[in-house]
């Protein structure tokens, strides 16, 4: 048997990595043992009832306010704690988070090998995202296996002097967890959702929560959704509003009164991958729904200044617009008026995978533990 401890702490890597979950609870070789930090409380907890996933150990860590520094401080003494009561064979973390980073460096202390899932994404600027880009480059120096998502993300690591012999390419969890959500004819707990004509309207969904966007670039972003709005009779807006007081503040000052923009609270994974598949398009600044997005054919427009997935760019998927109010009112636009144009990026072929990276992931903890 080998003993696998996952451990994850917020929304976007309890989805990436639940899919992993319940394929290691499935095989017969493995003893699977989950430990969440909740460096994320309630958005991780409607993934985990999503997925039905029990942690063996929820350190329930998150305070109000937190800095880096705290959450940092609380993760690498919480779970170096897990580790040494636990004694597994290998610690997985998922992509950039503090808890990745500070659960990488317990498994390190404690002398257990670390696999780093969705490993090798990089921007080139280590304040943007911040602070995720540091998170996976630090994370990537203490992992002893990369599952890296993309041929790209490989070079990134072989380019850093990772040895490629320790670098498997999976493609994303991502996928994995998408396709088995979807439901085409589904239907929304939320009436706004439900009234909404997908059919008819160009319906565009936003998400914005990104730390550097925050301040005078996020009222760009938000100012110019309301224009593209205003400019076009047939466009609707749905934007989760995130929970960040910030973001907030600034969607009510600049997207409140419009009929076409509804702001709704956050949703749970399983309806927002449904409005995903939904939305006509998908204006965001995450980095996750630039993968999950062209699985479904929806083109994304990246509010962001880089990203971290050119695989995505290359493909065809994806348009980085920045957070210039007049560049992202152009490069919109022209998704909604240009049906030549719309259906070349709806057709690209998603670079992220097959939605069986998670098999290909457990396969090769399997065989490592002969190869090591």
């Amino acid at each position: 048997m080998i003993k696998v401890l996952t451990l994850f702490g917020t929304r976007p890597e309890a989805i990436k990595m639940a899919p992993l979950v319940k394929v290691l609870e499935k095989d017969p070789e493995i003893t699977s043992i989950v430990c969440v930090t909740a460096q994320h409380r309630q958005m991780l907890d409607q993934v985990l009832d999503v997925f039905k996933i029990v942690p063996d150990h929820d350190l329930n860590l998150m305070q109000h306010g937190q800095t880096l520094t705290e959450v940092t401080a609380r993760v690498l003494e919480s779970v170096q704690s897990v580790i040494a009561s636990e004694k597994p064979d290998i610690v997985l973390v998922h992509g950039d988070t503090t808890t990745t980073f500070a659960g990488a460096l317990a498994a390190f202390y404690e002398q257990i090998p670390v696999g780093h899932v969705e490993a090798g994404l990089r921007s080139g600027n280590i304040y943007s995202p911040y602070p995720e880009e540091m998170n996976r480059m630090l994370a990537s120096r203490l992992a002893t296996i990369h599952f890296a998502a993309t041929d790209g993300n490989v070079v990134n690591l072989v380019r850093e002097g990772i040895d490629e012999g320790k670098i498997v390419k999976t493609g994303n969890t991502v996928i994995d967890a998408l396709v088995s959500v979807i439901e085409p004819d589904y239907r929304f707990k939320d009436p706004i959702l439900n009234n909404i004509n997908f059919e008819k309207n160009k319906v565009i969904l936003v998400t914005a929560h990104r730390r550097e966007n925050l301040g005078e670039p996020m009222v760009k972003i938000f100012s110019a959704i309301r224009a593209i709005v205003e400019h076009h009779e047939d466009v609707e807006v749905v934007f989760p509003v995130h929970l960040n007081p910030k973001v907030r503040s600034s969607a009510d000052e600049y997207l409140t009164g419009h009929s076409r923009i509804h702001l709704i609270e956050p949703l749970e994974y399983k309806p927002f991958a449904n409005l995903m598949a939904k939305s006509y398009l998908i204006m965001t600044d995450s980095g996750g729904i630039q993968e999950e997005a062209p699985t479904l054919g929806k083109p994304v427009v990246v509010l962001r200044t880089e990203t971290e997935r050119p695989e995505a760019v290359e493909a065809g998927t994806v348009v980085v617009a920045g957070v210039e109010k007049d560049i992202i009112i152009e490069m919109t636009s022209r998704l909604i008026n240009d049906e030549k144009y719309y259906k070349t990026m709806s057709e690209a072929v998603n670079p992220y995978g097959d939605g069986r990276a998670c098999e290909r992931i457990v396969k090769f903890i399997k065989l490592w533990k002969y190869i090591d």
